[in-house]
């Protein structure tokens, strides 16, 4: 379409498939979201085993879907739309729970939820005008994983404000990096660039 610069550095197969292993994991993301804030709830806002172990498989999911699509050859149109939005669905519900208990600031909660719906809706344009779902991009995982590290230092070690607020900061700044890195491929995109 115009152009055969691949913006993504390398063509990769993507197929029409929609049970696949890696797209149950990402789903699966999604659900251990609501055990997470019962249990912390009837457990009197203490962290137990319980909530540890549902955290450490969210944010291991978060690799596990993308490694088991690539080595079983899962990569697929719903996978790109799915692995995401699971990031997004599971950041927003665990950052609200934070809001709301006062952990964290509502400007903050504001700011991620603006830019995420913003390269959604970007999404949505370049598969409407492409016919195709674009991929996550490295600066955008490098923002999630900065924002859990943000949320978990929050959650697990409420004195630790001085680190706090450090990772919130880092965490505004990988946001408004990976927000510029998505919009930069984005016009690329629109221009005619070749992507995955």
């Amino acid at each position: 379409m115009g152009t055969e610069t691949n913006v993504d550095g390398k063509k990769l197969l993507v197929k029409d498939h929609i049970v696949t292993w890696s797209n149950f994991i990402s789903l699966t993301r999604v659900i251990i979201v609501l055990p997470i804030i019962i249990i912390h709830i009837q457990n009197d806002r203490e962290i137990n085993y319980a909530i540890v172990l549902l955290i450490s498989y969210g944010v291991f999911s978060d690799y596990l879907d993308g490694l088991v699509a690539r080595k079983r050859d899962e990569i697929s149109e719903l996978g790109k739309v799915l692995d995401p939005v699971a990031d997004k669905l599971m950041a927003f519900f665990l950052f609200l729970y934070v809001v709301i208990l006062g952990w964290i600031p509502y400007w903050y909660f504001a700011v991620g939820v603006v830019r995420d719906l913003t390269i959604m809706a970007g999404s949505a344009n370049i598969k409407r005008v492409r016919g195709k779902v674009a991929m996550s991009i490295m600066s955008g995982k490098i923002s999630v994983n900065v924002m859990a590290i943000y949320w978990i230092s929050v959650f697990f070690f409420r004195e630790a404000e001085v680190v706090h607020t450090w990772l919130l900061w880092i965490s505004v700044a990988f946001m408004v990096y990976s927000f510029v890195d998505y919009w930069i491929r984005y016009r690329k995109i629109m221009a005619g660039a070749e992507f995955n």
